[in-house]
């Protein structure tokens, strides 16, 4: 779960903080997201591609899930 959101933050050279401040959730929500301790809601997902500029689809499986 932690892989695909924690690559393509750091591809884009984005610290937590950073993220967070950009995507308007909160920095222990982005960490436990990707530390696989937290489900993503779908809000969040949107918040977060929309943070990174790209599409929900590079955040989500087939399943809809935060991988």
């Amino acid at each position: 779960m932690d892989g695909n959101l924690r690559r393509l933050r750091e591809r884009k050279a984005l610290s937590l903080t950073d993220l967070a401040s950009i995507s308007s959730v909160s920095r222990v929500t982005i960490n436990r997201i990707e530390n696989g301790r937290q489900k993503a809601m779908p809000a969040t997902i949107r918040k977060l591609a929309a943070a990174l500029q790209i599409d929900v689809e590079q955040l989500t499986s087939e399943q809809g899930q935060l991988v």
